[in-house]
């Protein structure tokens, strides 16, 4: 597994246990697995691959954990500095969103199921939906 470079990001590794019943169990705790008290949980699912970009924006405070169930896609990360792609295809390692870090998933399979824990409810004024936007945010706290 690749180094994450970019700000504000990290993998988790869920404990995941399998037995000979041929599948496995896998266990996300909060505030211990996932590192923060979890208020929000969603999940997205591909009925069919597409080449359409899900995601598309960053948090300024909000901190999100996604894992990739099902499937894969190919998670974008970037920091205002630093950008990268991740492939997202083991259903036990996730990926920090952390805030202030834009995020987008592509390359989506057919039957692909996204699952997200967020560390806060949803908050529409909490949201950087435009990238230009996103990078004159992330300079302007840079220089406060």
């Amino acid at each position: 597994m690749e180094e994450i470079i970019v700000k504000n990001s990290g993998y988790i590794r869920l404990k995941q246990f399998t037995d000979q019943r041929e599948g496995s169990l896998t266990v996300a705790e909060s505030d211990r697995d996932i590192p923060f008290a979890i208020k929000r949980t969603y999940y997205i699912i591909q009925k069919n691959a597409s080449e359409v970009s899900r995601g598309n924006h960053a948090h300024k405070e909000t901190v999100q954990v996604i894992f990739c169930l099902s499937g894969s896609f190919i998670l974008n990360l970037d920091d205002g500095e630093n950008s990268q792609k991740i492939m997202m295809n083991e259903s036990h390692v996730g990926v920090i969103l952390g805030k202030e870090l834009w995020h987008s998933m592509e390359s989506i399979s057919s039957g692909c199921i996204m699952l997200v824990y967020a560390s806060d409810y949803f908050d529409e004024k909490d949201y950087l939906r435009n990238y230009n936007e996103f990078l004159e945010y992330i300079t302007h706290k840079k220089n406060d």
